[in-house]
């Protein structure tokens, strides 16, 4: 996806420490300009790719490119266990640092006085209670076993959608030049020279259909939490007030995908 770099150095200032990354739906930001960015001003890049585990930027996994990556095992997610999540990183200091948070700032973890291999501890900082807990750990083994036919298949489905979905006057498919491989995530579209109410009437039109669609996702900066920082991000709110997300599932058919994009060119039209 490409960025605007000049836009992202003027939001930079002495404070300035790391540039968060979001992959998208699991589609590659631009790392190479971000990475140029981030070693002119000595910033770290960490990237958020929990959308997009397997996925690609010119031959690198997502997550591997900055200093750390962020991935999620949420129950939605390519990769389930319920919760959690897993952070990557090349960088020593940082994964020492991560593996004495993620459990309360203690020396030992209790497995391992447990099994014999200590039998005190204690505290270098105040830490956090993040472990992942062995089931869940155990369910995302199986997981990942499965996880690159499933991408492979989303692939496929994508490339039908995007070859039907193109012919629609009045939608744009994101990314739909992109030729890496992705995790294809969701399957979002967006209306031009549209409002949200247009947006609404054909989500609710599909619905009536007995197509579910969803949103992904409203303007951050409009949530109660950051109203009043009173940001302005037009092409965001028009993105977000114009943008729904069809149906992506790895077993998704070809009858299906042929009667969500007809829905669609004739809700729209």
């Amino acid at each position: 996806m490409n960025i605007d770099p000049v836009d992202i150095e003027r939001k930079i200032t002495p404070k300035t420490k790391a540039i968060v990354v979001v992959h998208m739906a699991g589609f590659p930001a631009d790392m190479d300009s971000i990475m140029s960015i981030a070693q002119k001003h000595n910033l770290k890049v960490i990237e958020d790719a929990c959308h997009g585990p397997l996925s690609e930027y010119k031959g690198k996994k997502l997550g591997t490119i900055g200093d750390a990556g962020c991935f999620s095992f949420f129950s939605n997610k390519n990769i389930s266990t319920g919760e959690g999540g897993m952070l990557i990183t090349n960088n020593e200091d940082m994964a020492k640092r991560a593996r004495l948070l993620r459990s309360h700032g203690m020396t030992t973890m209790s497995y391992q006085r447990a099994k014999g291999h200590a039998t005190a501890y204690d505290i270098m900082e105040v830490g956090y209670n993040y472990r992942i807990d062995d089931i869940r750990a155990s369910i995302a083994i199986v997981q990942l076993q499965k996880l690159l036919p499933d991408l492979q298949k989303r692939a496929e489905i994508r490339q039908k959608y995007v070859e039907g979905l193109s012919l629609i006057k009045g939608i744009v498919v994101p990314f739909a030049d992109n030729t890496e491989f992705v995790s294809n995530y969701i399957m979002p579209v967006v209306l031009v020279n549209s409002i949200k109410e247009h947006r609404d009437i054909v989500r609710e039109q599909l619905h009536m259909a007995g197509i579910q669609t969803s949103i992904h996702y409203p303007a951050i900066h409009k949530f109660s939490a950051y109203k009043d920082y009173g940001a302005q991000l037009p092409i965001t709110e028009y993105v977000t007030d114009n943008e729904f997300t069809l149906p992506m599932f790895a077993s998704l058919r070809d009858d299906e995908i042929r009667y969500i994009i007809a829905n669609v060119k004739s809700i729209v039209k």
